[in-house]
């Protein structure tokens, strides 16, 4: 299960790199003598309403669709373990004024927030972005700012500042390296949830504007023929679906991976 899913994951990373070694034909290329095409021997999913072969532009969409899910955890993981980690270290004042912070986010469900961030920013990629990272920041925040309470206490900590070591140098060698495998896992995990909210917001028309769309934008181009093309929305989720169930099933793997107690066993 795990390979398979390695597997789908390594497929749709090599369409966003180098998408001209997958799709057979151009993703802008238009034919007036194949729009609606079925699925069959010549185009595999398809066409569309514009006689674009839709494996092509599905290939081609994945660029943008992984770039939004990778980008935004990264934005979104980078700022909320920064978060997490001053909140829990520093403790006090510092852990009050951000926990609270935090608490005025999760009181608004992550999708409404990016929906709302999205569209205040208008559409574009790095708004896109922006507002499905937001979202994410009181998650990371959250995971860890309990990581670096459970390890700053612990007894190699405490041994180091015993001998003298100051806090910089224990936080980034014993604390901070022991309070980062959840943070892995839910990543992980988090990219497919980011291509999931950024999907929606493209479907909704807040994504990237651009002449090859990712994979929420052709959802929403294909719902209009949905009764007359079904394959024009079905394989962009179709996409989506598979991605979302790899990389949550490599989260799985990697979570009992980093999980001391499993490795004993």
């Amino acid at each position: 299960m795990v390979f398979a899913a390695g597997l789908i994951v390594l497929f749709l990373i090599v369409c966003a790199l180098a998408p001209q070694w997958i799709a057979p034909y151009s993703p802008t290329d238009m034919q007036a003598d194949r729009i609606l095409h079925p699925p069959g021997a010549a185009y595999l999913f398809g066409t569309d309403y514009f006689g674009r072969d839709v494996f092509s532009v599905v290939v081609y969409g994945t660029r943008e669709s992984l770039f939004i899910g990778f980008a935004s955890v990264v934005v979104g993981g980078l700022a909320g373990s920064l978060i997490g980690a001053l909140a829990g270290y520093f403790g006090k004042w510092t852990d009050g004024i951000l926990m609270r912070i935090i608490d005025v986010f999760m009181t608004i469900p992550g999708v409404l927030l990016a929906l709302a961030v999205a569209s205040v920013l208008g559409p574009g990629l790095w708004n896109l972005i922006l507002a499905v990272a937001l979202a994410s920041i009181p998650n990371y925040a959250r995971i860890m700012r309990g990581q670096i309470l459970s390890v700053k206490n612990r007894p190699f900590v405490t041994a180091s500042r015993s001998i003298g070591a100051s806090e910089l140098p224990i936080f980034f060698r014993h604390v901070l390296p022991n309070s980062l495998s959840p943070l892995l896992v839910m990543a992980c995990i988090g990219v497919g949830t980011s291509i999931l909210t950024g999907s929606g917001l493209s479907f909704l028309g807040l994504g990237v504007i651009k002449e090859i769309p990712d994979w929420g934008a052709l959802l929403s181009q294909g719902r209009g023929y949905l009764t007359v093309a079904w394959w024009i929305c079905t394989f962009p989720g179709l996409a989506i679906t598979l991605f979302v169930l790899a990389v949550n099933v490599i989260g799985d793997e990697l979570r009992d991976a980093l999980d001391p107690r499993k490795r004993r066993a």
